[in-house]
């Protein structure tokens, strides 16, 4: 199968895309049909082969494309000329806004990925593996600055970045008192103040934005 960058994207395919993560996020992978797509569209099943090889294929897209905003903002974020903890809170605000900006391509990345043949699911399992380096990268600095704790885990620590980003797709409401960034703000508030060094006596100093309660 070629990859997403190798293929032609008309106006129909990315019809189909759009299609696919609106179903695919309410019905998973598996539970989605060909049909289920052609009848979203208004097309004939048999139609959808002039514009795509598989069912995989769109799904490779979808998670791809995903990928790819994560991995924009979190480019931006790591590469920010300020403190770890200011690199590392515009990592976590990023994502979660990222999640939440594009919340069923978001839920399609992150739970039905795994359903990729292993040559497609490798090539984004090395796009997942650069976007926790990143993290790990900004938890590294902040240690090798002093400005976290020497004995900070580095790769717990990202994990745990991780796992509270990707979670917040699951209960995030628009009509909920807290917006996508300042769930960012408070969730790194949090992380920071487990990381840094006890040397730090004002959470300013930590250089993270606290959000007002």
């Amino acid at each position: 199968m070629a990859r997403t960058a190798e293929r032609i994207v008309t106006p129909r395919r990315a019809e189909l895309v759009a299609a696919a993560t609106r179903l695919f996020s309410v019905r998973g992978y598996h539970g989605t049909s060909m049909k289920h797509l052609a009848d979203s569209l208004g097309m004939l099943k048999g139609s959808l082969y002039a514009h795509i090889g598989s069912k995989e294929e769109l799904l490779y897209d979808v998670v791809a494309e995903g990928a790819e905003r994560f991995l924009t903002r979190a480019h931006a974020a790591a590469t920010l000329d300020g403190t770890a903890s200011e690199r590392l809170q515009a990592f976590l605000v990023g994502h979660i806004e990222t999640a939440i900006e594009h919340l069923d391509a978001a839920t399609v990345f992150l739970n039905e990925w795994r359903y990729l043949s292993d040559d497609l699911r490798a090539d984004v399992q090395t796009k997942r593996d650069a976007y926790e380096g990143l993290i790990r990268g900004i938890v590294t600095d902040g240690i090798s600055s002093g400005e976290f704790r020497a004995d900070a885990d580095v790769a717990m620590t990202a994990r745990l970045v991780l796992s509270a980003g990707n979670w917040v797709y699951a209960w995030y409401r628009p009509e909920g008192s807290l917006s996508s960034t300042e769930i960012g703000h408070r969730y790194t508030e949090m992380i920071v103040r487990g990381l840094k060094n006890d040397s730090i006596k004002n959470p300013a100093d930590a250089g993270y934005t606290e959000v007002a309660q």
